[in-house]
């Protein structure tokens, strides 16, 4: 090989080498700015903006999910967040939810009654106590002495409506996709990054309609409902938390994401290992992930059509991701 011929396959060389890194970049391009994204879009076009607005002004994750799924738990009309929400079998409405940060700090209260913001005290049960998790009446204790007030123990119209029908059977039987329409969402769960490329995640519910009394999900359940790890990414599900629970779904996710896998198929894996793994008839059910990666990269994958998204980045805008699913 003359040096005519040298140069021209070394130049050749350089040239390959570098198109594969051109697209390597382009496959994994970081987005830039913060970001947050909550499940169910009805709800997430205004939870989403109460997050957005502290994560524009520089305010941190944790901040921001908070304020976010609060919108929902304040909403009275929404059927499965907060106190106007559906009750137990019992007529009691009783609240779940958790919350976790980039610090792997945590913090998660069940069977809340009549404590207005449940995410606030799994909040304060984080920062303030030793513990992660309160129950019941000590969770209320613990909400009063922290300055939270005694709401009254009333359902709201729309949940008396349908706690009357559902005395007239009785049954519990749980409904696909019931959590569609504009008030009715099921959890809430949102996971964001900041500015300063940190993330925290916060997940809130009434858990199933007319469920047994004392009944938890997999919402305020670190692991299962939600999880964050500030290395890798965050996620957090939406449907029927038994079977989340089953196989510690968020916990999961991102799991398959520190192998490799984007939040899109990390989420489906997880779904599609619910689906293989549930004793009860998949078809009754609903199961919705979503998920963000330290790219900023972000996904959602469900058991069934019918499950969407919400998510806010750049200039603040709402975009809905109607999630890719399982079962055809």
């Amino acid at each position: 090989m003359n040096r005519r011929e040298l140069l021209k396959f070394l130049g050749l060389g350089t040239t390959v080498i570098g198109l594969r890194s051109i697209a390597k970049a382009d496959n994994f391009k970081k987005k830039s700015g913060p970001i947050v994204l909550s499940t169910w879009y009805n709800q997430s076009v205004t939870a989403n903006v109460a997050a957005w607005n502290i994560l524009k002004s520089g305010g941190n994750a944790l901040d921001a999910v908070e304020a976010g799924v609060q919108v929902s738990e304040n909403d009275v009309e929404n059927c499965c967040v907060g106190l106007g929400a559906n009750p137990d079998r019992e007529g009691n409405v009783t609240l779940d939810a958790c919350i976790m940060n980039h610090r792997f700090e945590i913090g998660s209260v069940a069977a809340l009654e009549r404590i207005k913001s449940p995410i606030h005290t799994a909040r304060l049960v984080m920062e303030k106590t030793p513990h992660v998790m309160l129950v019941g009446q000590g969770a209320q204790e613990f909400a009063l002495a922290q300055g939270a007030i005694l709401e009254k123990a009333e359902l709201s119209e729309h949940a008396q409506k349908a706690y009357t029908e559902w005395l007239k059977k009785s049954e519990y039987k749980p409904i696909r996709n019931i959590e569609k329409g504009e008030n009715n969402h099921d959890t809430i769960g949102m996971v964001a990054m900041d500015a300063n490329g940190n993330l925290s995640g916060a997940c809130t519910t009434s858990g199933m309609a007319f469920k047994m009394h004392g009944r938890v999900g997999d919402s305020p359940s670190i692991g299962a409902g939600l999880y964050v790890d500030n290395e890798i990414g965050a996620a957090t599900a939406t449907g029927n938390g038994e079977e989340v629970i089953r196989i510690c779904g968020s916990f999961l996710v991102v799991e398959l994401m520190r192998q490799g896998h984007s939040p899109e198929q990390a989420c489906k894996i997880a779904t599609e290992r619910i689906r293989s793994r549930t004793p009860r008839d998949h078809n009754s059910i609903q199961i919705g992930f979503i998920a963000i990666n330290k790219k900023g990269e972000y996904g959602g994958y469900a058991l069934h059509d019918g499950f969407d998204f919400g998510v806010t980045e750049l200039e603040g805008k709402t975009q809905q991701v109607k999630s890719k699913f399982i079962v055809k």
